[in-house]
């Protein structure tokens, strides 16, 4: 009877561990539940988008007020189109000012909005027009040193 209850308490542990596990998977690959009642989508256009992917997070001032519905490529601009769904408690002005940021040691990627000051607010299907692209490592390593082969190739 003892070595019965030591596997039942062994189980119980087994699967609780599991659990918090596919807690975490879902925590870390943005799948967490996050149900907004009614949407409305927006557009917004970036040059380069890194690593972002649909379903990551819209935030404003740190609040998830949304998240990327799809992203793709729109031939005659050549940039990425990112639709966004956004909560419909949650207005944004016209002149709202998007970024693709990062957050967390995973370096997840996220779109942060900043409200701007239009007293007209954006509506289903209108697209935010100032963006600012996401910042590529490489490229500011490139410049970094690309400057110092050029400070020390100028004589003083």
């Amino acid at each position: 009877m003892e070595r019965t209850t030591l596997d039942l308490w062994v189980g119980m542990f087994v699967v609780a561990g599991a659990a918090a596990l596919v807690m975490l998977a879902m925590k870390v690959g943005n799948l967490g539940s996050y149900n907004m009642s009614e949407t409305y989508q927006v557009h917004a256009y970036f040059s380069n988008i890194g690593g972002l992917t649909p379903k990551a997070a819209v935030r404003s001032s740190g609040v998830l007020v949304g998240r990327v519905t799809s992203i793709s490529l729109d031939t005659g601009r050549y940039e990425a189109n990112v639709v966004l769904s956004l909560d419909k408690r949650y207005e944004f002005p016209k002149d709202t000012f998007a970024s693709i940021l990062t957050s967390g040691l995973l370096g997840e990627q996220y779109v942060g909005l900043n409200p701007g000051g239009d007293s007209v607010m954006l509506h289903n299907g209108d697209e935010i027009k100032q963006t600012q692209s996401a910042i590529v490592l490489e490229n500011l390593i490139g410049k970094f040193i690309y400057n110092k082969a050029e400070e020390t190739a100028t004589p003083k």
